[in-house]
């Protein structure tokens, strides 16, 4: 099945929003920082606040393409390039669940150097002067495809002087509109000593809770179709590209949006998405299903599919000491 992109080719961007409310109810619970607590904002004479961070979107994105029972891509990115880490002949980790996707250490720091090399192989070429976009681009593509469209910094000196950067393509963030405080609060019962040291985790410990109501909750997307033509790849490429963003935001709404316990969000049946360019629609879930696959295999030969690292290595604990002096070492 194929997918009309032609209303995207002139667009600079594709600019989504989702109108969302919770699933259950009216209350629910946004993200919270250790320092700030939840991030409340005013914006003009409205009050907003802040439900997901970009960098929790990010990764949320990211797991709708994973499948944690199997340890691998779902079915319908199967072939796309990424690589695989594995302990003893089993999974360890990947470029695609990892914080840093290729600059993580499982990958990169491990005695194996096979696939290190290849890497300062292909873009050895660029330890002086200006770096060469799309030869940059190109070797993401082949390597961990979905790199062009989350970002990764390439920060070892060996790989052209620690320069190698590629900016997010794909964003997004849950903001809510007009919000007021659902102030409650509860009661860890003890039942055997309700009287004991709270200070040891015994005792009634008594508690508040803050959550939220607002007139209006939605996600934003924006994928960067710029920076994703300015690559330099092939039309293909760019198409897969594309399609592979498309799939995560569609998998992402259709799928589960129970953020935290007290956040589990739905898309408001009420009220339709809104799209930039308008005359472009989210193609559904199955559709986008059906037409990876063959954009994939459109692709084949720029496709490193899933490359394999050994990591056994010790895996140790930081150093306490050196790592509050931001000097973190294994043990």
């Amino acid at each position: 099945m194929s997918i009309d992109l032609s209303p995207l080719a002139t667009a600079r961007k594709l600019l989504i929003t989702a109108p969302l409310r919770p699933v259950q109810g009216r209350r629910f619970q946004p993200t919270g920082f250790p320092d700030l607590g939840a991030a409340v904002y005013d914006a003009g004479d409205q009050r907003y606040l802040l439900v997901e961070s970009p960098q929790s979107m990010a990764n949320r994105l990211e797991n709708v393409c994973w499948d944690a029972a199997t340890n691998e891509l779902v079915p319908a990115l199967r072939g796309l390039a990424y690589v695989r880490v594995e302990r003893s002949g089993a999974f360890l980790t990947s470029s695609i669940t990892e914080a840093h996707r290729l600059n993580s250490p499982y990958i990169l720091e491990g005695t194996d150097k096979a696939f290190f090399e290849r890497l300062r192989g292909a873009l050895g070429v660029m330890d002086d002067g200006p770096i060469d976009r799309p030869l940059l681009a190109k070797t993401l593509f082949l390597y961990d495809t979905a790199s062009l469209i989350h970002g990764i910094f390439l920060a070892k000196k060996e790989l052209a002087g620690g320069r190698l950067r590629v900016a997010r393509a794909l964003s997004s963030f849950i903001e809510a509109e007009d919000v007021r405080i659902a102030a409650s609060g509860g009661v860890k019962n003890d039942h055997v000593n309700p009287s004991g040291d709270t200070g040891a985790g015994f005792g009634n410990v008594p508690f508040h809770r803050e959550e939220f109501t607002a007139a209006r909750i939605s996600a934003y997307f924006n994928l960067d179709l710029a920076q994703l033509r300015g690559y330099g790849l092939s039309k293909p490429a760019t198409d897969l590209l594309i399609l592979v963003a498309l799939y995560k935001i569609r998998a992402l709404l259709d799928g589960d949006l129970r953020l935290r316990t007290a956040c589990d969000l739905c898309l408001d049946p009420d009220h339709p998405l809104q799209l930039t360019p308008a005359d472009f629609t989210l193609p559904t879930l199955d559709q986008l299903s059906a037409a990876l696959p063959i954009a994939i295999a459109a692709n084949k030969s720029e496709l490193a599919g899933t490359t394999v690292v050994a990591f056994n290595d010790a895996i140790g604990k930081a150093d306490k000491t050196d790592k509050a002096k931001g000097k973190g070492k294994g043990k």
